[in-house]
């Protein structure tokens, strides 16, 4: 409720008046009400949220013909989601209520012989139910009103049929990315070619951005990044400001992310800016689609070791949802899963990991209420939560307390590894980022020898997949280097790979990279348990002048969303290609 309040709605005062008296005496008044204009209607039911009545809220709202009235209103959208929210929460399953009418509507339309006119009337009442239902993170309603959709447009043989059925399939696709079903996703790239096949044997050519970038957002998620990086070039191609914004925005948004993973910062600087920007200037700055892009803008530069500023910049993403959504949501947990990761990181060193660990347990806590136990978003919280209960033992100085929180580390790690290879398999960098973890927890518990193998096995899917030079490598490095180190004695080994992964950091993010601290440290210890004190003297400098520089970059943490980007989206993609990348590993 509080968080409704700051989208500071505030009708004229004799309306209000209006709109409350309605409210009062709102079970005589009901009927009339339906035939109200659309925007009166919103307001009364809006009124009996505030009033906290939700049992005639929900009421209403699981009426077909109600609800697809006021989705009409999109300037109070995000009223109706904290509406939404809230009778769901109640404990109305508004979602499958909607679903299944729209569904029976869909079934009654295909026992009769209507025309496409009518046909499409309803699948557009589909792209918009399920499109809310998308955004509001019922991903499996949304799923079967699409399902609906496509069904209606394989009864007709036509080219109109044939473009509603590609965008039909774009949906699904996003949803089933969304919703981690990569094999369904992929089954549906195919139908959505087969239809745009069709249509070109017509002549008549579809705008592919949004298939393209669902397919790369597909292949990012299988560690499939080359075919992942020219999928989103070929939506990039396919951009044009005629497209809806949002279409844009979110091609931008994979495109980053691909880029992100392949180190081409550059490129990627490019293209989250103008997201971010363009997001703003079509949404607003309280939208959610603005939230979409400033989250990923946070993913940028926690890639390019800002971290103070990503930490910033992820607490405004979640601030923004949780105004949109409230508490409630799957959209609000994955943001608090990305502050409790990114806060995890930021507060390494400190070892303060309350605020981390607190947004860890909330994301856990709501997907755990909205998913199956055993869902693969789920992995990623899971293992967040792991790692911050680690260091939270490892700080803890009490053995029964150090034993109990690794333990639970152990399950969510294993949980999280065991979910990671049902989905992909052994050759995925998810996968191999548990296995990393892992390591990292068995040296805590010291089983030095399952840590080693845990450690191998992630630099060796990491090198295949990423190639030897990349960040994730360097971390998996590093570590080993710390288990030799500190607890295998294996100096020589330790400093090879101590020198392998600071030359990787630096190369990467320069010599004030944060993680080239535990690296240098790392060294230091070990040129003094082998009694090198020239070594040790050089590293101890070292580490002496990384402060400074790392206190420095510190002093540089003020985050600004003011961009100067390119004008259009065409000039933005012109610009993108114009940088230098790298080839394909």
């Amino acid at each position: 409720m509080a968080s409704a309040c700051l989208l500071h709605w505030i009708p004229d005062s004799l309306y209000n008046s209006s709109v409350s008296t309605v409210v009062i005496h709102y079970s005589k008044f009901r009927q009339e009400v339906k035939t109200l204009p659309e925007n009166v209607q919103f307001d009364i039911y809006y009124k009996l949220y505030n009033k906290d009545r939700l049992c005639e809220l929900a009421m209403e709202l699981s009426s077909l013909d109600v609800f697809s009235r006021v989705l009409r209103i999109v300037d109070k959208r995000d009223l109706l989601h904290h509406c939404f929210q809230a009778v769901m929460d109640h404990g109305t399953k508004l979602s499958v209520t909607l679903a299944d009418a729209f569904r029976h509507r869909c079934s009654l339309l295909l026992s009769t012989a209507v025309s496409w006119k009518e046909k499409d009337k309803i699948i557009q009442l589909g792209f918009s139910l399920g499109g809310f239902l998308i955004d509001a993170g019922w991903l499996v309603d949304s799923e079967s009103i699409h399902m609906s959709c496509l069904d209606i447009c394989r009864t007709a043989d036509h080219v109109n049929a044939w473009q509603q059925a590609v965008h039909c399939c774009a949906r699904l696709m996003h949803i089933r990315n969304c919703n981690c079903m990569y094999n369904e996703a992929e089954a549906t790239w195919n139908v959505a070619m087969t239809y745009v096949d069709k249509l070109a044997e017509h002549g008549i050519r579809i705008n592919r951005a949004s298939l393209c970038s669902e397919y790369s957002t597909l292949l990012f998620a299988r560690s499939s990044y080359d075919d992942s990086y020219k999928m989103c070039c070929s939506a990039l191609n396919e951009l044009s400001s005629l497209l809806y914004p949002r279409i844009i925005v979110d091609v931008f948004r994979q495109a980053v992310k691909v880029c992100v993973v392949r180190r081409e910062f550059k490129r990627a600087e490019v293209l989250i800016k103008f997201a971010v920007h363009y997001a703003r200037e079509h949404f607003g700055a309280k939208h959610q689609v603005f939230s979409d892009a400033i989250l990923d803008y946070g993913f940028f530069l926690l890639n390019v070791d800002l971290i103070c500023q990503s930490v910033k910049v992820y607490q405004m993403a979640l601030d923004i949802r949780m105004s949109v959504f409230g508490g409630n949501n799957l959209h609000v947990a994955i943001a608090h899963e990305d502050l409790a990761y990114c806060s995890y990181v930021h507060e390494y060193s400190s070892g303060k990991f309350q605020d981390a660990k607190h947004h860890a347990d909330v994301a856990i806590d709501i997907i755990t209420r909205i998913l199956p136990h055993n869902h693969l978003l789920l992995a990623s919280s899971k293992r967040v939560k792991a790692l911050i209960l680690e260091e939270i033992a490892i700080d803890s100085h009490n053995k029964t307390v150090e034993e109990k929180l690794l333990s639970e580390a152990r399950e969510l790690h294993l949980s999280s590894l065991m979910l990671a290879k049902q989905a992909f398999g052994e050759n995925n960098v998810q996968t191999a980022k548990h296995y990393g973890n892992l390591g990292r927890l068995f040296q805590s518990m010291h089983k030095y020898q399952d840590a080693e193998e845990m450690h191998l096995k992630a630099i060796a899917i990491k090198e295949q997949l990423l190639g030897t030079d990349d960040y994730e490598v360097a971390l998996s490095v590093g570590h080993l280097a710390s288990l030799y180190n500190y607890d295998m004695q294996k100096y020589e080994e330790a400093e090879q790979l101590y020198i392998r992964s600071i030359a990787i950091g630096k190369q990467l993010f320069g010599n004030g990279y944060s993680g080239l601290e535990y690296d240098y440290r790392g060294l230091l210890r070990l040129y003094q348990s082998r009694g090198d004190a020239e070594k040790a003297s050089e590293y101890a400098t070292i580490l002496h002048e990384w402060n400074h520089l790392r206190d420095r970059k510190h002093n540089e943490s003020e985050v600004s969303l003011e961009f100067e980007v390119s004008e259009t989206c065409e000039a933005a993609v012109e610009e993108f290609f114009r940088l230098p990348g790298r080839g394909c590993l």
